[in-house]
C-alpha cells in the first residue's frame, strides 16, 4: 500500500507547483508569464504531451472499470485527475499563444539538439524512442494493447495496466526532460520538470506494485 502514499504525494506536489505558478503569477525572473512568441520546443512539447497524457487518462479509466482492487483504483484515479489537469494547463497555454492544439508532425520538435537520448534519467531509453518524423510517440500503448486491457478483468487487468503505465512513463520522461532543458518559456520548463520529477519516482512505485502482483502479464 505504500505505493498509494508515494504517488498521492508526488501528484499533489507536481500539480501544485504549476497551478500555483498559473494562479499566483510570476515570483521571480524564472517565472515570467508566457510570451507571444513561443519556440518550436514550447509548442511541440505541449501539443505532444497533451496527446501522451490523454492516453494515460484513457488507460486509467479502463482499469478503474475492470478491477475492484482499491489500491489500483486509487492510483488510476490520481493519474486520471492529475493528467487531466495538466492537459487543461497545456491547452490554455497553447490557446493563449493562438496556437493549434494538434500537432501535424508529432515529435518533430524533439531532435538531438533538444537532448533526446541524453536525459540523465535512469529510466531513459527503456521505452522505444521514435524518429523525428513523428511516426510514434515514446511509451505509447498500441491499439492492440488497449484492446487487450479492455478485454481483461481483475488481477490480469491490473498487471497489464501497470506494465503499460510504466512503459508510458518511461517514454514520457525523455520528452519532458528535453522540454525542461530547452523550452524557451519558464512556465513550460516548470511544467516539464514537474512531470520528470513525479513520473521518475512513480515508476518505482508502480514497479513495486507490479512485482507484488507477479510481474508483467506476458
Amino acid at each position: 500500500m505504500w505505493g498509494i502514499a508515494v504517488l498521492a504525494a508526488l501528484f499533489l506536489i507536481s500539480a501544485g507547483v504549476f497551478v500555483g505558478t498559473l494562479l499566483d503569477g510570476p515570483r521571480s525572473e524564472k517565472q515570467d508569464p508566457p510570451t507571444s512568441a513561443p519556440s518550436e520546443v514550447d509548442v511541440g512539447f505541449l501539443r505532444d504531451m497533451q496527446t501522451h497524457h490523454a492516453q494515460a487518462v484513457q488507460m486509467a479509466v479502463l482499469i478503474r472499470d475492470r478491477t475492484d482492487g482499491e489500491e489500483i483504483r486509487k492510483v488510476a484515479l490520481d493519474i486520471e485527475l492529475t493528467q487531466q489537469q495538466q492537459i487543461g494547463q497545456m491547452y490554455a497555454l497553447l490557446a493563449s499563444w493562438g496556437e493549434p492544439q494538434s500537432n501535424p508532425n508529432p515529435m518533430a520538435w524533439m531532435t538531438s539538439d533538444t537532448g533526446a537520448g541524453d536525459t540523465g534519467d535512469p529510466h531513459a531509453g527503456m521505452a522505444e524512442m521514435p524518429g523525428a518524423d513523428g511516426s510514434a510517440m515514446p511509451g505509447m500503448a498500441s491499439a492492440a494493447d488497449l484492446e487487450r486491457l479492455a478485454s481483461l478483468r481483475g488481477m490480469a487487468a491490473e498487471r497489464l495496466f501497470l506494465e503499460l503505465m510504466i512503459a508510458h512513463h518511461q517514454g514520457g520522461i525523455p520528452m519532458a526532460t528535453a522540454a525542461a532543458k530547452d523550452a524557451d518559456e519558464s512556465w513550460v520548463r516548470t511544467l516539464a520538470q514537474s512531470i520528470v520529477d513525479a513520473q521518475s519516482a512513480e515508476i518505482t512505485a508502480l514497479q513495486a506494485m507490479l512485482d507484488d502482483r507477479g510481474g508483467p502479464l506476458g
